[in-house]
């Protein structure tokens, strides 16, 4: 993908401004949710997103994408 960003290119305008770039590395769906598993760098990102958004957009294994974080959405947790 180029410079643009994915949103760009789909002529989307978000507010969030923490954009992450990276590759898909697991799609588990369950019955209403998918936990998607992306790598950004050396890190990875989980995403727990709708089952619908997941078919949607057709997410698979090796996808290139943006996870999109807004604050109101971010949880941490310490194992």
């Amino acid at each position: 993908m180029e410079e643009g960003t994915f949103w760009e290119a789909l002529s989307t305008r978000l507010s969030a401004r923490n954009r992450l770039r990276g590759v898909v590395e697991s799609v588990e769906l369950g019955e209403v949710g998918a936990k998607v598993r992306i790598g950004v760098g050396p890190s990875t990102v989980t995403a727990f997103i709708t089952r619908e958004a997941a078919e949607a957009l057709g997410l698979k294994k090796g996808d290139r994408v943006e996870a999109v974080i807004k604050a109101t959405d971010v949880m941490v947790a310490k194992p």
